[in-house]
């Protein structure tokens, strides 16, 4: 019987490269990202290798919106069997000396409350036929949090890895893998919106998109008898970010505020 996978942030990056891969394993694949353009996109790419997907703009951080995305995939698809939550986004201002409260907030509603309501919309379908899989792509940041990725990041990162861990304590008996994947810095276009953006060179050695997206497939195709509750990914390589933690923490400060000589 083929599966349902609902992805998030699949317009792009890691989710796109994990929509691809669970495509491939022969698994229906919903695209869902903020833009339908990169989704359509995708979609067409996906088709083109032979799977099968669908694209579904949407608000992830609005419950109406997600309740909207649930109701087209039970119509359409039936349920859903894999909840991969990817979608992420990080402030402009890492330090929270200087932090604006809404910037806090929105990282907090894409990082965290959006992987609370989706799982929480999705779990009927996986309880009530005694197995299923919900994947989030957290960061190292939960463990070891810095300037690199911010506060609000940071904590967001730590409060989805407390809650898949909730859900494999609470559900697992049930038949519920919950599945945390911890990546290392990745050269994705996010990098680009640092406070100082890492150079080509330093990006040579980082963790690719379909990196994060082998450990995600490995987890989903797993027999359902076997879960991998927590996965690190990081680069072999360990660069000197001291530079950019610098750099990071008079980011957004006051005109009157920096380094003192």
């Amino acid at each position: 019987m083929t599966r349902t996978a609902l992805i998030t942030g699949a317009g792009s990056g890691m989710g796109l490269e994990t929509a691809r891969l669970l495509a491939r394993e022969g698994i229906t694949v919903v695209l869902v990202g903020r833009r339908q353009e990169p989704l359509d996109k995708a979609e067409a790419e996906i088709r083109a290798e032979g799977g099968t997907a669908l694209a579904l703009a949407a608000d992830i951080t609005d419950a109406t919106d997600v309740t909207r995305v649930l109701d087209m995939i039970h119509a359409e698809l039936g349920p859903v069997d894999v909840l991969v939550n990817n979608a992420g986004s990080a402030s402009s201002v890492l330090n929270p000396q200087w932090l604006p409260h809404e910037e806090w907030r929105q990282v907090l509603d894409v990082n965290l409350t959006a992987v609370f309501q989706l799982t929480q919309a999705v779990l009927p379908d996986m309880l009530g036929r005694d197995g299923g899989t919900i994947v989030t792509v957290s960061s190292l940041a939960a463990v070891n949090p810095n300037l690199l990725g911010g506060a609000a990041y940071g904590a967001a990162k730590a409060g989805v890895r407390n809650f898949m861990t909730f859900l494999h304590n609470t559900f697992r008996n049930q038949g519920l893998r919950a599945i945390t994947v911890l990546p290392g810095e990745a050269d994705t276009p996010i990098l680009d919106n640092r406070a100082r953006p890492p150079a080509p060179e330093e990006r040579a050695h980082m963790l690719r998109p379909e990196d994060v997206a082998e450990a995600v497939r490995l987890a989903v195709t797993l027999p359902q008898r076997v879960v991998l509750q927590e996965i690190v990914v990081a680069p072999t390589r360990q660069r000197d970010t001291s530079a950019d933690l610098e750099i990071s923490r008079w980011a957004g400060a006051p005109a009157d505020a920096g380094p003192q000589d």
